[in-house]
């Protein structure tokens, strides 16, 4: 329609709004679930300024251990920087197919809540290096200087996902993201939960206690979503679900685990060097599970999402490197996975 076209003098009521768009609004209520949920992220909303940082001392620890530390923080930082966007976009797609109010809200819920997860990411950096971001800053040790490369190849790999993520979207259902936004959930889930029982400083169990129970919230989220629409679910979702599913594997694996280097673009020396970061920063009390650790829990995940993809015979693809048999995907392209963390 252009600017000087007019409808008003002509017809009594205006002609339909072409879709996709946000309008008309309408605040229908039907899954009861989603309006808990909102309900819960009020009264647990939580400030990341307000923990207790005055019991931090970061000069207690040497330069390779505030670095290692700052280290994984910031790889954290290469998925939790991502959310906030991700869920935007999100959140923006649920006005634009008219969904229920409550799963509005939910979605607006995740967006604030991953905002609180990558504040904290920042803080964590800024206070142990003295600088606000891990790429700019001049590190003090040769193991910083191997840390800070891995942190630009790293934010590289994250650049090319963003780029995918934003076309992905408009190509796929809700139905279809929720399976990838519940696998990152799940996985996210573990790993705050251990990391809160591993972690001696108390500013970092407060943080990954609450980040942990956010994560609980935005699994019921997806939950909820599933129960409604999976029942009807097309095959032709499924297929890309499986698809999803493996690539989601790849893309998270890599704070979760360990990068697989046939996915990432990354030197060859990438896991030795974070390997040694993490081992540091572990013996300095910050408890970052280890490489054998995180492969299990990374399959009781998988295998927790293969429980519930089973229920509406989504085939679960195969996922090799933690011993689970499933349907092969061999064709996971960047520029189209939509997992997030």
């Amino acid at each position: 329609m252009s600017e000087k076209e007019r409808f008003a003098d002509t017809m009594e009521f205006p002609p339909e709004t072409p879709q996709p768009n946000i309008y008309p609004l309408s605040w229908v209520r039907e899954t009861s679930k989603m309006q808990e949920v909102w309900e819960a992220a009020q009264r647990e909303y939580w400030d990341p300024e307000k923990l207790s940082w005055d019991t931090f001392d970061p000069d207690q620890y040497s330069w390779e251990e505030r670095e290692s530390i700052a280290y994984w923080w910031t790889l954290l930082s290469v998925f939790d920087a991502s959310a906030p966007p991700v869920f935007a976009e999100a959140m923006i797609k649920t006005y634009e197919d008219h969904e229920e109010d409550p799963v509005r809200r939910c979605f607006f819920s995740v967006t604030r809540d991953e905002q609180n997860h990558e504040q904290m990411c920042g803080l964590a950096i800024t206070k142990l290096l003295g600088h606000p971001d891990a790429i700019t800053y001049t590190p003090k040790t040769e193991l910083g200087k191997k840390l800070q490369r891995n942190a630009k190849w790293l934010y590289f790999n994250g650049g090319r996902y963003w780029n995918g993520y934003k076309k992905a979207v408009p190509k796929y259902s809700l139905a279809v993201l929720f399976s990838s936004f519940l696998m990152g959930e799940i996985a996210a889930a573990t790993i705050f939960h251990q990391m809160a029982k591993g972690c001696e400083e108390e500013v970092f169990q407060e943080a990954f206690r609450n980040i942990g129970r956010d994560e609980g919230r935005h699994m019921a989220i997806c939950m909820a979503l599933m129960e409604r629409d999976y029942p009807g679910l097309q095959d032709e979702n499924k297929s890309i679900i499986t698809k999803q599913i493996r690539a989601g594997y790849l893309f998270l694996s890599a704070v979760l685990y360990e990068p697989p280097m046939e996915f990432w673009d990354l030197p060859d020396d990438f896991i030795e060097v974070q390997r040694e970061a993490e081992t540091i920063a572990r013996n300095a009390g910050f408890g970052i599970p280890t490489p054998e650790a995180k492969l299990e829990n990374w399959r009781k995940a998988m295998l927790n999402l293969k429980g519930v993809l089973d229920r509406y015979d989504i085939p679960f693809p195969a996922i090799p490197e933690v011993g689970i048999t499933g349907e092969e995907v061999l064709d996971v392209d960047l520029d189209e996975i939509i997992p997030i963390f």
